[in-house]
């Protein structure tokens, strides 16, 4: 009784981790994230106006290959507060598994630029051949069920260009994708299915991401960093509480576990 009481505990804790029982995220699709960082130019603020953003797969349902990331947080970013290695989340999405070959910024009329001891700011004008958006080469293979992150690497010094000595300027935004995988996750199945037990990946710090087994007894518990954890099933009577030590995960795939018996 002692043990399954400890179960029910930690099971109640995992919800103030993160869970993946988010309706949103698609079985068997990838999750991406566009995160925008900078390196530092001479500038009392660089400010870029993003309105979205786009990426573009070989195959698209719509014939275009173009696909909008829709929970977008557009608005006006000063270069500059994401220097020195911070970084800020500009987009999410959950993507079919395939090859992303492109990625797109839709950019606003609102850049400006703020020089060095100046109290006032100057328009930044975006030549007009980026007025359908600023196109990046990514190239990144995404797998089913992991989670990336796309990280643009905004550069200010040479993305700031004077226009003669009008004291005018344009953005030509210089820019270095990087792509990586940041999350893998863990699969497998429980018997029998009408146990439909809580699932805890728990690790050696005891961060906690929780899930749950479907009507079949199949569970996918995505976005697990890589690390070793323990993988508790928390159920009820009269099935029986189980515990899977040392499952190990990697970034870049999804960890199948043997099919865990609750009898």
């Amino acid at each position: 009784m002692k043990k399954r009481l400890v179960f029910g505990m930690l099971w109640m804790a995992a919800f103030g981790f993160a869970s993946c029982s988010d309706e949103k995220d698609i079985a068997g699709s990838a999750r991406m994230e566009v995160r925008l960082t900078d390196a530092p130019g001479d500038y009392e603020e660089v400010n870029v106006d993003i309105r979205g953003v786009q990426v573009h797969r070989e195959t698209n349902d719509d014939g275009t290959g173009w696909t909008t990331l829709e929970t977008i947080k557009p608005g006006v970013y000063n270069l500059l507060d994401f220097a020195n290695g911070r970084d800020t989340l500009l987009a999410t999405a959950n993507l079919p598994a395939g090859r992303i070959s492109q990625i797109r910024l839709l950019l606003g009329d609102k850049n400006s630029l703020k020089l060095k001891g100046e109290s006032t700011t100057r328009a930044l004008t975006t030549p007009s051949g980026q007025t359908s958006g600023l196109k990046l080469q990514l190239n990144a293979d995404l797998q089913a069920d992991v989670t990336y992150v796309v990280l643009l690497d905004f550069d200010a010094a040479k993305s700031v260009v004077p226009r003669g000595n009008s004291g005018q300027y344009n953005l030509k935004p210089v820019i270095r994708t990087l792509t990586h995988a940041v999350a893998g996750g863990i699969r497998g199945t429980v018997t029998p299915a009408a146990a439909k037990p809580g699932i805890l990946v728990i690790s050696a710090a005891n961060d906690t991401i929780g899930g749950f087994a479907d009507d079949a007894g199949r569970f996918l518990i995505k976005g697990v960093p890589a690390g070793t954890y323990k993988v508790q099933f928390s159920t009820k009577e009269p099935y029986k509480n189980k515990e899977l030590p040392n499952i190990v995960v990697t970034n870049d795939r999804i960890t199948e576990v043997p099919a865990v018996s609750l009898n």
